[in-house]
């Protein structure tokens, strides 16, 4: 999606809001620490679409940290509860998920994976005075709209762009290719790294490509990255694309290297590239629950709730549960501005990625944003094999 039909997505979703709700569906949360039944979370995630794999990791992390939660007796002596609603990373699919969502009563809301998606529910969440711990999606145009309810726990795109450049200077790169795909996600970072990539003394960004999500032939944006000779490309779009283009772009010659933005980090993104394509392909990514060190014990236990490894965003959503409960905790209640306040004040809080503070922006003061590399179908620290 690009800049401009988001913004009208926002526009049509503040219309949405005041003709449609205004009938106190859009209430807000109450204080409710003295009221029975559980205490709601709210999570929007991508359960069909492109992005299906994620939807399942990022729903599973936050119901972990509320098994273990509730295993303790639970918030203010009530048990958490998840409520989880398919975004299909669609922008209008996800107006509809935060409004049933908000609907339910919940009292925060713990997802949001695609930014793109995820920015035309931010007016909805802070109509109903709910606040949003944001696991995943990182644009820097969800923190510019400037909502004090609104908190991100990934880093952004900003501190992505910047872990990009920092691996590239240091691998001597020459001539750097950026290739995103319109997303709002994909085009905040590819917008950063021009700048990043005009100062003198370091790599130089020899073209910046756009391509159309969901076709299956990319043959015009790799003849052109072919074109501008580059020995260093940057995919800053999602995984199935992503996937493609590798492919597309090995298959048509192309031996340097190839980096993707934290949205093509999955299991998809080999199996889409097909053979050993994807091999030694970085990432700029936070770290996944198979990279962090001394996580043997977590992963152990997701897999025995769920029968499966854990993926890209779990340990985020794990994270954004944990937060939401800490702040209620404190705050005493499930008001809106005691939990907000509870946010803004919260320093050193231990998430999988370091330390949390937030910054005035409500976003990470360190982004936590690693370099991974493709290791048979899997990624691992890049720096590990150094």
């Amino acid at each position: 999606m690009s800049r401009k039909t988001l913004l009208a997505a926002v526009t049509a979703t503040a219309g949405l809001l005041t003709a449609g709700c205004g009938q106190g569906l859009l209430a807000g949360s109450d204080d409710s620490a003295g009221q029975d039944g559980p205490i709601v979370l709210g999570m929007t995630a991508p359960m069909s679409g492109t992005s299906a794999d994620i939807g399942p990791y990022m729903k599973n992390g936050a119901q972990l940290a509320i098994d273990e939660i509730n295993a303790k007796g639970g918030v203010l002596g009530r048990k958490l509860e998840l409520r989880a609603e398919d975004d299909a990373c669609d922008p209008k699919t996800a107006v509809a998920a935060a409004t049933k969502l908000v609907t339910s009563k919940i009292a925060v809301s713990v997802g949001g994976y695609c930014s793109g998606a995820t920015l035309p529910t931010l007016p909805i969440f802070a109509k109903a005075e709910i606040p949003m711990i944001i696991p995943a999606a990182n644009s820097d145009e969800l923190y510019q709209q400037g909502i004090k309810s609104t908190f991100l726990i990934n880093g952004t795109g900003t501190q992505q762009a910047d872990a990009a450049l920092a691996w590239m200077t240091d691998a001597k790169s020459d001539r750097v290719v950026v290739v995103d795909d319109n997303t709002s996600y994909a085009e905040n970072i590819a917008t950063l790294m021009g700048p990043r990539l005009k100062k003198a003394g370091g790599p130089e960004e020899v073209a910046a490509l756009s391509l159309t999500p969901g076709e299956s032939d990319y043959s015009t944006t790799v003849a052109a990255v072919l074109d501008a000779k580059p020995d260093f490309v940057y995919w800053t779009g999602y995984d199935k694309e992503g996937g493609l283009l590798i492919r597309q772009l090995r298959q048509a010659g192309y031996d340097g290297t190839i980096m993707v933005a934290d949205g093509a980090v999955s299991a998809s993104l080999a199996k889409i590239a097909g053979g050993d394509n994807a091999e030694g392909v970085l990432a700029t990514m936070t770290q996944t629950p198979d990279t962090i060190k001394g996580g043997e014990k977590w992963v152990a236990g997701y897999r025995k709730r769920f029968g499966a490894r854990p993926g890209p965003y779990s340990t985020q959503s794990y994270d954004a549960v944990r937060l939401a409960a800490d702040a209620i905790t404190k705050a005493g209640s499930t008001r809106s501005a005691d939990v907000v306040a509870e946010l803004e004040h919260v320093k050193g809080f231990p998430l999988f990625s370091g330390p949390l503070t937030f910054t005035k922006e409500h976003t990470l003061s360190k982004g936590g944003f690693v370099v991974l590399r493709q290791r048979d179908g899997r990624f691992v620290l890049a720096d590990d094999e150094k």
